[in-house]
């Protein structure tokens, strides 16, 4: 029988099991959680006497979890978020909380949404610490089990225990290099050109290149890369397209012509819509917290979209 005191049990030592379950490593966690190997190590004996399970073992020059340590995971998120709740209070008061969130994105709400949430939090809060990581295909468990507190995507996933609003839409356009080609006006000079898309790592596509693949509309595809940041050096200088969200001409693709994509008429007009929402846990539907955070987003898509791309800019 198991005589170590569970009330022993602290929400710093679950943290640091949940990091260092994710991140695969101790010296991971310790890094992700800016605390020393020795402390992790130290919480990591603690809570292998309580629970009677060496939680990780080695395995070659890594440590692998035991089945165990997966089967508590659940329940550690779950015992972290009531001591969240516990603690939260009625009352917020931003400016001297501490804050510690994770969001999920890819590179697109990423890059245009997140640097400027993140001034706004800090401007505003005692203290912020945002970790942001790829949310690929989500997945209700990543909301679930506590890897992100926040995710934002086209395709946010269901269930009745996730909560999802719309933050905005935008559309896929067709960005060219005018210094070698004109525009494609129609359907058919569009479909018959070499593009340019993304394939995530996880061989996730593109929202609007699964449409089109729904309704059996194909392309030449000559060249494909992991995120947005890889097509501007393959479509400079080539008589290739890239159809891409219109909100990507304010920073990345911004020395390129863009038009509409000519599939009007011929097609449903749906196919080039892209809606972004944000997606959360139900805990955290009436934390204080993430009320105002949530809030706070809603108010920088409001400063960092209202602007659309002007006539002048869509050739």
């Amino acid at each position: 029988m198991n005589k170590f005191d569970y009330l022993a049990l602290d929400g710093h030592a679950l943290r640091l099991f949940l990091a260092v379950l994710e991140e695969g490593s101790v010296s991971g966690a310790a890094m992700r959680l800016g605390v020393t190997q020795s402390s992790v190590s130290h919480a990591l004996q603690k809570l292998r006497k309580i629970v009677a399970d060496p939680l990780f073992v080695k395995s070659g020059r890594g440590i692998v979890a035991t089945a165990h340590a997966h089967s508590l995971a659940r329940e550690a998120h779950q015992l972290l978020d009531s001591m969240r709740s516990f603690a939260s209070g009625a009352m917020f008061d931003p400016a001297s909380a501490r804050l510690g969130l994770t969001v999920a994105a890819n590179d697109l709400q990423r890059d245009l949404l997140l640097p400027v949430l993140f001034k706004r939090v800090a401007a505003k809060a005692g203290r912020v610490d945002l970790r942001v990581i790829p949310s690929g295909l989500p997945s209700a468990e990543m909301l679930r089990e506590g890897r992100c507190d926040l995710l934002i995507s086209p395709r946010p996933p269901s269930g009745t225990d996730i909560f999802q609003k719309l933050l905005f839409e935008d559309r896929y356009v067709c960005f060219y290099d005018p210094a070698v080609r004109t525009a494609p006006r129609i359907a058919k000079s569009y479909l018959a050109a070499r593009h340019i898309t993304v394939i995530y790592p996880d061989n996730e596509r593109l929202e609007f290149d699964r449409r089109l693949a729904a309704n059996d509309i194909s392309r030449d595809i000559s060249i494909s890369v992991p995120n947005f940041y890889g097509i501007p050096a393959f479509l400079r200088g080539s008589d290739m397209l890239a159809s891409m969200p219109s909100l990507l001409r304010r920073w990345l693709m911004k020395e390129f012509a863009m038009v509409p994509i000519p599939l009007k008429g011929e097609y449903p007009p749906s196919l080039t819509v892209l809606p972004m929402y944000m997606a959360w846990h139900q805990r955290f539907q009436g934390d204080p917290a993430h009320v105002w955070l949530r809030n706070l987003l809603e108010t920088t898509v409001a400063q960092v979209v209202s602007r659309r791309p002007d006539a002048a800019e869509v050739q």
